[in-house]
């Protein structure tokens, strides 16, 4: 069972584009989902559902170096396990390259969960990162659960 899933895309946006789409709360709940967030650590951010006022996901903010990392972890409602989510930013070819980490899977209570959840998480990364394309070309982006 891997434990770790990693992405990596190459975004033709500044560095400071990408990563204030990826951090500020209005910005995220443009492209990803309606949030509750501040990129502070030990701040306890939510991702809301479609009725806006039940946590689907939710963690704390580990660390923050602005424009190049942000790590927090990641808790899916109704489960206890503590999984990390890793932005890395950096300059590169005229844009941004963006790696993305998520770590901590195989930690679900059996391997089935575990599993099921891994293939959950990237698929729903790899719509992440599509979205945030399209959100940093201008195009309109239906976020995962409404605007």
């Amino acid at each position: 069972m891997k434990d770790v899933l990693t992405k990596q895309h190459h975004y033709n946006s500044p560095i400071n584009d990408v990563w204030a789409a990826i951090t500020e709360q209005e910005k995220i709940s443009q492209w990803f989902i309606k949030c509750n967030f501040k990129a502070e650590v030990g701040y306890r951010y939510s991702l809301l559902s479609e009725n806006d006022n039940c946590e689907q996901i939710g963690g704390e903010i580990l660390k923050v170096n602005p424009v190049n990392e942000l790590v927090y972890t990641w808790i899916v409602a109704g489960t206890e396990t503590v999984t990390t989510v890793t932005w890395k930013l950096e300059e590169k070819d005229g844009g941004t390259l963006l790696t993305l980490e998520h770590s901590g899977v195989s930690g679900y209570p059996n391997e089935e969960t575990a599993i099921k959840m891994f293939e959950s998480f990237n698929g729903g990364w790899d719509k992440c990162i599509e979205h945030l394309d399209k959100y940093l070309a201008g195009e309109e982006v239906e976020a995962a659960h409404g605007k």
